[in-house]
């Protein structure tokens, strides 16, 4: 299923999707892939799934645990392709997640057309921009591949003009300055960052960096077209004492979530 599929049968009804990240290889290849199935039976929309990177300077604490634990296991890019078709397989939309270096150092072309290949709807490249993004442009084109960049805070009118115009799928808001991580509440300035990129896209807009239970789902929900949660995933998995345990919380909290996306009309 293509992103943009996931997205209008959200908004068909009456509410936003639900995205959920996890990284390749955590707890274990096999293990990452019953939580992300997990995942999307509890009522994930779209999956991203997570490329393991040696320097991820824009996560926080729980993703660095979780992507250290993926790298000290041997996940490899293989394993990355191999998850993404295991999840694929639900019909769930599921985009890899992943800092630039990885997807150049393989060959541009060669990376998307082995993710086209595994059933990938695209990529989310939170450190690529517009203007060192023309290759990827091209191929992703070529291919019929969702490109996903991201706007801030800190974005001015003319950049989240810029960023929108060459995204397809869904334009990702990080709506809090800084690493990513579950927070206690939505930043203030998450509804305003919102409402400025839906101004200059036609585009679904999806609020990601902070959301960690129901109730913040349902008020995101409220504003954005879609919900992205990361960390509160990864954590339940790391606190179950044993895989079927985080394979069970993984589900739940997906299933609160999914809940909490349902529980606030669309206007």
């Amino acid at each position: 299923m293509s992103v943009s599929v996931a997205f209008d049968k959200a908004k068909a009804e009456n509410r936003a999707a639900l995205v959920g990240y996890l990284p390749a290889g955590f707890p274990s290849v096999e293990g990452g892939i019953e939580v992300a199935r997990a995942m999307v039976a509890g009522g994930c929309d779209v999956i991203e799934i997570g490329l393991p990177y040696t320097d991820p300077l824009m996560d926080g604490p729980t993703i660095q645990d979780a992507v250290h634990r993926s790298l000290t296991g041997g996940a490899r890019l293989a394993d990355v392709f191999r998850t993404v078709e295991a999840v694929a397989e639900t019909g769930a939309a599921t985009l890899v997640m992943t800092y630039w270096n990885p997807v150049d150092r393989h060959g541009v072309e060669r990376f998307a057309r082995e993710l086209k290949d595994a059933g990938g709807s695209g990529l989310i490249t939170p450190d690529l921009t517009p203007e060192e993004g023309e290759e990827w442009l091209e191929v992703a084109d070529a291919l019929d591949l969702d490109k996903v960049f991201l706007v801030a805070l800190s974005s001015t009118e003319e950049r989240i003009k810029k960023i929108t115009e060459v995204c397809r799928g869904f334009v990702y808001a990080a709506s809090l300055m800084g690493v990513t991580g579950a927070r206690k509440a939505i930043d203030t300035g998450a509804p305003g960052l919102v409402a400025r990129t839906k101004a200059q896209t036609s585009l679904p807009v999806g609020l990601g960096l902070g959301v960690g239970t129901g109730a913040q789902a349902a008020e995101v929900a409220g504003f954005a077209d879609g919900v992205i949660v990361g960390s509160a995933f990864i954590r339940r998995v790391l606190d179950a004492y044993t895989l079927a345990d985080g394979v069970r919380d993984a589900r739940a909290l997906a299933e609160e979530l999914a809940e909490g996306v349902r529980g606030r009309a669309r206007h």
